[in-house]
Order: structure tokens, then C-alpha cells, then sequence
């Protein structure tokens, strides 16, 4: 009797936790597209139908939802990849590109997903590729093919086959998920009844650092996603916050009061070799590298409101970025160093803004009130960010020019602290 309840115990925990799951996955609701979009094919795939699942529609909700192109209907006709489509009649339905693809079974019950994309407006290939899938991979091949769209059209890496971390608050219950950057596939990297913060991710896309208060004080950890396994890195007296990766991954900056008030260290991303990077008579907090690892931005208030500023790695002068406002937080650089998103404060309302870090021309980018947490996505296209619809928490994804503009919520929770990974090596 007592193992037969144990079991009806482990099975409403399962289906509990299947119910959770099904509820935390992120819907997209684009409300804001670009100016204008290029047209394209992506017509069903040559054999398709021999998949369990799809991908063509894995491909085509991709590149639509980026607020970049328009889907060209051709109805429900494939384009084989082993014949070159006819252009010219594309052209003429108003398509500017087309891809033409076909599925092949393999003998180890894998698919090979054959593909070509073409420029109907000059009639030329624009590049072939063919990627191996096991039945199970139809929305990650869905994604690569998307991206090699993507950069094929617009001369930028892809995004689609990324992942994002944010933090579900359901009740007194926080999960860290990890889901594609489409917001499906989420999974729980941690539970936990109190709350976790600030995840980042390493550049390779391996690990996350986190703050969790599980022991009623904020502490530092390295989180191992292939493993579950975790590392503490910062627990020393009073708060470990705000960690942040080098891009070589081997060091964090982290803020730590261990000394008195918030100041930034930095220290090896095992816990080893920490360092004070800075003074200051203020706070100085949410540190983030620069792309070539030469710079540390951080948040202070040593000038006597809060600012952006920026410190040599090694150490010495820092130096003020941000002078547009008296309330600018939250730095993120992109990736390729050239813009830097943080949060401003614009006629009381807390929004999305960037600065072009050559020009230091700032824009803001949202007409919301209460956002945070801004994270660029690896290409530098899109910024996700947390913001506040219906007194809970969402996130929301602006393109870094301001046009195009989505939600990302989950039915009857609060989501928070976003974090956009890196661009993984295949």
C-alpha cells in the first residue's frame, strides 16, 4: 500500500509538472513589423509528408515572426531542390527570393533536408546547403534553415536556432527556464521556492551564472545545462549579484558588498582569483564586457544619479558613457561592439533605449512603462527585454531601429529577467 501511494505521488508530480511545462511555454504576438519586408517562398518540402512533423512551417513562422519578410503563397505545390524553380514566374508573383527543398530518408531512419535558395529578381542560386535530422529534429533543422535564409537576405547571421533564459513566477514557485528563441521546447534548468535572478549565459552556450536566494542570501552559481551540474563561484558576505561573462569565458565580473557597498570584482569562472576592479564612494553595479574584452560597463551612481560608465578590464579611470537624461541603467553592448542598450528613464516611464557608441546618438526604442533587463540577440538585430502588461511581467523584443516589435507571455505567470544566448557552433 505505502509503495502504491508513493507511486500515485510521483505520478501526479509528472503530470504536474507536465501541466506547468505546458503552461510556460512563451506565445509570440508580433505587434510591430518593419517598414518594409521582403518577399519570399518557402514553399512545402519535396517529401515532407514522410516526417512525423514539419519543417517547412517551422521555417516559415521564423522568418515571418522577424518582421523582415512577407510569405509569398504558391499554394500547396513543393519545389523540388534537384530542379532550379522556375524564377521568372515567381518574380512575377511578387517574390523576390524562393527556397526549393526536399527531404530524403536515409538508411539509418534518418532525413537529409536538401535545400537551395534562389534571387528570382536576378536569377541566380544563392547558396545550397543539407543537413542531417533525426525525426525529433524538425524545429532545430526548421531554425538552421531559416537562418541560412536570413543571412543569405539581409548579410546577418540568423538568431532562430538560438536559445533565451528568463524566470517564471507562478504562485511562490520560480522556475529558470530555457526554451528556442521561438519561445517553444522550454524546460526548467532550476525550481525553487525562492527567487533566482540575473542569468547570463557563458559564450559558448554551455553554462549560466545566476543568483539564486535558495539559502536566503543571494549567492553566485555556474550552472552546467548538459549535466545539471552546479558550481558555487560567489558566496562571500553580504550580497553576490549581477554576474557576467568575459567572452573568452573564463572570467565573471561580478558585484559583490563584501567590503561595504556594491562594487565590481572580477574573478576566475571557477571562483578563483577574485579582485576588486574598482573604488568608488557610490554603487556601482550590472556590469557587462565589452565584445573585444577590453571594457567593462557598468551602472553607478557616483556622480549623484544613476549612469553609465565604463572601466578598462584591468583596471583604472572609468569613464562616463551616458549623459543624455539623469536615469540610465542596465548596459548591454552588441556583439559587435557598435551599439550599447540600456534602460532610461523618459517622462517617468522606464524604457528600452540604444546608443551608438561611435556617434553617442540615443534612441529610444519602446513606449512602455516599466521595462528591464534589456539582452541583445546575438546578430544585434533584436533586443528582448521584460516588461509589464495587465499588472504581471512579460517579455517583450524590439529590433534595434525601433520597427519591429513582439510579446512573449505565459498564460497566468509572471516572466522575468531574460537572457538571449549565443550563436552555437554546429
Amino acid at each position: 500500500m505505502k509503495t502504491l501511494a508513493q507511486l500515485r505521488l510521483l505520478l501526479a508530480a509528472a503530470l504536474a509538472c507536465l501541466s506547468f511545462a505546458a503552461q510556460a511555454q512563451l506565445s509570440i504576438e508580433i505587434t510591430g513589423a518593419g517598414a518594409s519586408r521582403f518577399p519570399v517562398v518557402i514553399p512545402v518540402f519535396e517529401n515532407e509528408g514522410s516526417l512525423p512533423r514539419g519543417v517547412s512551417d517551422v521555417v516559415r513562422a521564423d522568418l515571418e515572426r522577424s518582421g523582415l519578410f512577407s510569405l509569398v503563397d504558391i499554394g500547396p505545390l513543393p519545389l523540388p531542390e534537384s530542379q532550379v524553380p522556375d524564377l521568372g514566374s515567381l518574380r512575377n508573383r511578387g517574390a523576390d527570393a524562393a527556397l526549393s527543398a526536399t527531404v530524403v530518408p536515409q538508411p539509418d531512419g534518418r532525413y537529409e533536408v536538401r535545400f537551395r535558395l534562389f534571387d528570382t529578381q536576378k536569377q541566380t542560386e544563392l547558396g545550397a546547403l543539407a543537413l542531417r535530422m533525426s525525426p525529433a529534429q524538425n524545429r532545430i533543422t526548421g531554425h538552421r534553415i531559416a537562418d541560412f535564409v536570413y543571412e543569405k537576405l539581409t548579410g546577418l547571421p540568423g538568431y532562430f536556432a538560438t536559445r533565451i533564459a528568463y524566470v517564471v513566477k507562478t504562485g511562490p514557485r520560480y522556475e529558470l527556464q530555457i526554451a528556442d528563441a521561438d519561445g517553444m521546447n522550454a524546460q526548467a534548468a532550476l525550481v525553487s521556492r525562492e527567487p533566482i535572478i540575473s542569468p547570463a549565459w557563458s559564450p559558448d552556450g554551455a553554462r549560466l551564472a545566476y543568483v539564486s536566494f535558495e539559502a536566503k542570501k543571494p549567492i553566485i552559481y555556474v550552472h552546467t545545462l548538459a549535466t545539471g551540474q552546479r558550481q558555487v563561484v560567489a558566496n562571500f558576505k553580504g550580497s553576490n549579484s549581477a554576474p557576467a561573462w568575459s567572452p573568452d569565458g573564463q572570467q565573471l565580473s561580478v558585484v559583490l558588498t563584501k567590503d561595504g557597498l556594491s562594487q565590481l570584482y572580477v574573478l576566475n569562472a571557477d571562483g578563483s582569483g577574485v579582485r576588486r576592479l574598482a573604488s568608488s564612494s557610490g554603487i556601482d553595479t550590472e556590469p557587462a564586457w565589452s565584445p573585444d574584452g577590453q571594457w567593462i560597463y557598468f551602472t553607478s551612481d557616483r556622480g549623484g544619479s544613476p549612469q553609465i560608465y565604463r572601466i578598462p578590464t584591468g583596471g583604472g579611470a572609468a569613464q562616463r558613457v551616458t549623459f543624455d537624461g539623469v536615469y540610465n541603467v542596465t548596459p548591454r553592448p552588441s556583439a559587435d561592439g557598435k551599439l550599447l542598450a540600456f534602460i532610461t528613464r523618459n517622462n517617468g516611464r522606464f524604457q528600452v533605449a540604444v546608443q551608438d557608441l561611435a556617434t553617442r546618438q540615443t534612441t529610444i526604442l519602446t513606449d512602455s512603462a516599466r521595462d528591464e533587463s534589456p539582452s541583445f540577440a546575438p546578430n544585434g538585430r533584436m533586443i528582448l527585454y521584460a516588461s509589464d502588461a495587465g499588472g504581471r511581467g512579460v517579455l517583450a523584443a524590439v529590433s534595434s531601429d525601433g520597427r519591429v516589435k513582439q510579446r512573449l507571455s505565459v498564460q497566468a505567470a509572471d516572466v522575468r529577467e531574460p537572457a538571449w544566448g549565443p550563436i552555437q557552433k554546429q
